[in-house]
């Protein structure tokens, strides 16, 4: 049985209308370089420094450690502004599915790309947290990992910080490519892609999961974290 579920954030639990998509695009292109789709794509869920690396070097230019801090600032200040005039909220039946995984005894635990300075606002907004009282029981943002997605450190965070020790006893979801295979390497026992970002579910063929949802909203009813008896 799943003893931890751990979730991304955005467009995973939480409905930020696409905006972390159009400010890495915008992060990136006002360096002067060119964003593909393709690689928009598989950049996202990552660490955003990381990506917006990346990103500058698939477009042809060099990614100075200035030039990486300058579109990191400008990504955090489209979002901030993005989420100031639509505030992001819960995917519809996330917080239900949350109180009901805890409800059974499973730890649930959000990962995220994003830095603390970014993550932590977004759950303030939402009225989410890790703390006394709160409807999670860890978080772990970018800022506490040498690597980001897919390399499977946040997950492993999340199992320490729950007290979580078996590997095969995790569920790992998220709705992009580098959340299933962070998942995987992380050695989950369940690896779950998600259709409620950007993704359809041909966009997972060929990549490492167990099984594509439309919504963590169907977590609840997966075999493997359902009440026994």
């Amino acid at each position: 049985m799943i003893e931890l579920v751990a979730l991304d954030m955005a467009g995973t639990t939480i409905d930020e209308g696409g905006a972390v998509y159009r400010a890495l695009r915008t992060a990136v292109e006002r360096t002067g370089v060119p964003v593909a789709d393709t690689d928009l794509q598989t950049w996202m869920g990552t660490d955003k420094r990381e990506a917006i690396a990346a990103l500058v070097r698939l477009g042809g230019g060099t990614p100075t450690p200035e030039l990486v801090e300058e579109g990191y600032a400008a990504f955090r200040e489209f979002l901030r502004e993005a989420y100031r005039t639509t505030p992001p909220r819960a995917i519809a039946g996330v917080e239900e599915t949350l109180a009901e995984l805890r409800r059974r005894g499973i730890k649930v635990a959000l990962t995220t790309g994003f830095s603390d300075d970014v993550a932590y606002p977004l759950l303030e907004s939402l009225g989410w947290s890790a703390g006394e009282g709160g409807n999670l029981d860890a978080v772990v943002t970018s800022d506490e990992v040498p690597r980001g997605r897919p390399a499977p450190h946040m997950i492993h965070r999340a199992m320490e910080r729950t007290g979580v020790i078996d590997t095969r006893r995790v569920l790992a979801a998220g709705d992009t490519v580098v959340d299933v295979e962070a998942g995987t390497n992380a050695g989950a026992g369940v690896v779950v892609g998600v259709l409620t970002g950007e993704l359809t579910r041909a966009d997972f063929d060929g990549h490492p999961y167990t099984h594509v949802l439309d919504s963590v909203a169907d977590i609840p009813s997966l075999p493997e974290v359902r009440p026994a008896g």
